[in-house]
């Protein structure tokens, strides 16, 4: 047995981004480690990383296409069987139908590779549907709105520089389990323990004290779904004490400071303690140490995001960012200077078009687009509500949204009445039991990766590439050809589309794109020239390619001899570190006034309706609240079945209150019916004090003990676990992004007792 020289990848597990040392023995993983000399995560691993040997080696993970039979069985199939299918079936909804009567999800771990972020685009603009809905609507969708309506872009998002603030105030997020979240930061703990040690501060405001909170200096329970009340008390702290001082810099493309103070006058900390259950005089005092400290940043995350006041909360994090002069500067909230996938990014204009959201709506409720997609909590209504226009055909990639999404059971009913749907997956789960077609794709391991997303919030500016480690499955096609010969189908090409044909069209769009933009270095270039100078390379790499020549840092194809290309990133298998965050306004904006824009219409329109539930909290605030949490092992449902993950205690277990658990008649380890207006579940118990009285936390994503799943571990009854998404009502959502409120739903608890036997 021969081993050969270590390979290097980045993790494609979550948000941290590490470096993985991949040792490879005649044609198998033989151990996993940390990269210690990764520029970014420097050997740092958590137990995910790993766990790639179990998910490449997982006999669950499909590896020829499946196609649905007379009987009704997923049975193998070839990929001319299975195209043929699609080809037919897909044509006849929409013959019927039209382009909206086919609807497209896209998963969480669409995010975490390279082919669905470049071509996945290709797939919808060749479907032609509104019906476009994603993950992103049951997580982060407030602070994408609120960021595009403050500075223009999606991603527009200002992250903590972590490594060289003083003050840290995280409300919502747990860092340390979740390594991160639209905070691209490997090693966390140590990051933040680095904070502490240099003479820092780290505050956590939560109901439950998480892994995160018992490395705090401070932490604070506060009731679910009062961040904005919490938040907007602080800001008016800071403006009726004088203590706003806004970064020159910043205020010279500011717009809306003055319209602040006002806002906030409603909200003072006697207005809003009782809600939150923070004193007013420590919600003072919070204020005070934000604006005293030298460089500080507010960070909000999840459970700012999935509530009921979502978008107002994450405007607000930044609001207070902006008030205490730390927006924009060193050891504050800064923007990432991306080497590929952010427009403009080499610090031409700032002024743009801005966002525009709600540019149609729902069928059935009417729900506002936004960022070219609509609200997952309103898929199961377009797809069982009868009428013109109605969603007969569902194409998935990566997803799972029969246990992701509010009030699950309803949706599972309704993929169960589709005419037709497709799925891109590697295994039968809860939601691609209802395919017709399953189309594999390859492992992490085997396809080469680059994070075009997440990079874009670093809080570094790095580069990393990285080469397939193993060689294909037999058989597998590359994720990117299957999405291009779905979009064959799509265009009316026919199952055996020319997808090389299909990938020109592709590349050349995007060097058209490039060329036409203004303050590109390739402005004014012939397309054909540009796509022409990355030949031989095809699929993901060329195209990552082009945008990273035509990045801030590339060479411009010519321009900059010295630039970043990829062949340069292949030659660096531990990454390129392209240095620290620095101040970007106003290059970095793109509204359309070019301006930071502290008080966007929608937004203040939205605060009176904040104002109006502070006033019902009064009244209605006291009642058990259900929130979810994050787990170190486990990005949303898509890892359960790796053993090396789910193995020692059951994790999917219910945190209450000693108060709770004794008012309730719950015992530790035992079992409890939960039951909201949706839905109710059974549970097992968990009683500590780790989460504050009033609240109970059950984590999401789990569930698995469903007929027609093929998942050998996670459907297992140690394993299964409880849909917590059962609980939440798919018709409340937020209004300004139309995120489901999956944190703060109002519960009532009851002991399941054991059979008693019967009598003889």
């Amino acid at each position: 047995m021969t081993a050969g020289a270590p390979a290097y990848r980045t993790c494609p597990l979550c948000e941290a981004t590490c470096g993985l040392k991949i040792t490879v023995r005649d044609g198998k993983v033989e151990g996993i480690r940390g990269d210690a000399e990764d520029v970014f995560s420097h050997g740092f691993l958590c137990p995910k990383g790993p766990a790639l040997k179990a998910l490449h080696e997982d006999p669950d993970r499909l590896r020829t296409p499946l196609v649905r039979g007379a009987s009704g069985e997923l049975r193998p199939a070839t990929w001319d069987e299975a195209f043929a299918v699609i080809d037919r079936r897909l044509g006849e909804v929409r013959a019927a139908g039209g382009n909206d009567a086919v609807a497209a999800y896209l998963g969480n771990p669409s995010a975490h590779n390279l082919d669905a972020p470049l071509y996945g685009r290709a797939l919808l603009k060749a479907l032609g549907t509104r019906n476009v809905f994603s993950a992103s609507t049951v997580d982060q969708m407030p602070k994408q709105v609120s960021a595009g309506l403050m500075f223009g872009t999606m991603l527009g998002v200002p992250v903590p520089d972590v490594d060289r603030t003083d003050h840290l105030l995280i409300l919502g997020a747990n860092p340390l389990a979740s390594n991160g979240s639209l905070l691209t930061a490997p090693n966390m703990r140590g990051r933040l323990r680095a904070l502490r040690a240099r003479g820092g501060k780290l505050v956590v405001i939560d109901p439950r004290r998480s892994r995160t909170a018992t490395e705090a200096d401070e932490h604070h329970f506060i009731r679910p779904g009062t961040d904005a009340f919490l938040l907007f008390a602080m800001v008016h702290v800071l403006c009726a004490e004088g203590l706003a001082a806004v970064d020159a810099q910043v205020a010279a493309h500011l717009a809306g400071l003055e319209r602040i103070e006002p806002l906030a006058a409603d909200f003072e900390p006697e207005a809003v303690a009782e809600a939150c259950g923070i004193p007013a005089g420590e919600i003072r005092r919070l204020a005070r140490e934000l604006a005293g400290a030298p460089r500080a940043a507010v960070y909000g995350r999840i459970g700012t995001c999935t509530q009921e006041f979502g978008t107002l909360a994450s405007w607000l994090v930044d609001v207070l960012n902006v008030l205490t002069g730390n927006l924009d500067r060193p050891g504050g909230a800064m923007f990432t200077r991306a080497a590929a996938g952010a427009a403009n990014t080499r610090g031409q204009g700032g002024q743009g078009r801005g966002v525009r959201l709600g540019r149609w709506h729902s069928r059935v409720r009417g729900l506002p687009e936004a960022y070219g997609e609509l609200p997952v909590a309103c898929l199961a209504e377009e797809i069982d509500t009868p009428g013109e226009g109605q969603v007969r055909a569902l194409i998935t990639i990566a997803g799972n949204p029969a246990i992701s999404t509010p009030n699950s059971g309803r949706l599972a009913r309704a993929l169960g009445s589709l005419d037709f749907m497709v799925s891109v997956d590697v295994y039968v789960n809860e939601t691609t039991r209802h395919a017709d077609v399953v189309l594999p794709a390859p492992s992490p391991l085997q396809r080469p990766h680059y994070d075009v997303a997440l990079y874009q919030l670093a809080i570094r500016n790095v580069a990393n590439y990285s080469p397939p480690v193993l060689p294909p499955d037999d058989g597998i096609l590359p994720e990117w050809r299957t999405l291009l010969r779905l979009a064959g189908c799509a265009l009316g090409q026919g199952p055996d589309a020319d997808v090389d044909a299909l990938d020109d069209l592709v590349a050349g769009e995007l060097a058209r794109r490039e060329a036409a933009s203004p303050g590109s270095p390739v402005e004014g270039r012939d397309p054909a020239e540009l796509v022409a100078a990355l030949t031989p390379r095809r699929g993901p790499e060329r195209l990552l390619d082009l945008m990273l020549r035509c990045g801030p840092y590339g060479d411009g194809f010519g321009v900059d001899p010295d630039g970043l290309t990829l062949a340069r990133l292949e030659a660096a298998p531990h990454g390129i570190d392209l240095g620290p965050l620095e101040p970007r306004i106003p290059d970095v904006l793109r509204t359309a006034s070019g301006r930071v824009e502290l008080a966007p219409e929608p937004i203040v329109t939205d605060v009176e309706r904040l104002r109006a539930g502070l006033e019902a909290r009064g009244a209605n605030g006291t009642g058990l609240v259900l929130v979810g949490r994050r787990q170190l092992r486990s990005n949303n449902s898509w890892m359960h079945n790796l053993e090396p993950l789910v193995r020692g205690k059951p994790r999917c277990t219910m945190h209450v209150h000693p108060d709770d658990a004794a008012r309730h008649e719950l015992s530790d380890g035992g079992r409890a019916r939960v039951s909201s207006a949706a839905g109710s579940v059974e549970v097992a118990v968990e009683v500590t004090d780790a989460v504050m009285p009033g609240v109970v936390s059950i984590p999401h994503g789990w569930g698995h003990d469903v007929d027609g799943v093929r998942l050998g571990v996670a459907a297992s009854p140690e394993h299964a676990g409880t849909n917590s998404n059962v609980l939440a009502d798919e018709t409340r959502v937020e209004p300004l992004s139309g995120n489901a409120i999956l944190s703060g739903i109002p519960v009532e608890l009851s002991p399941v007792r054991a059979a008693e036997p019967t009598p003889a």
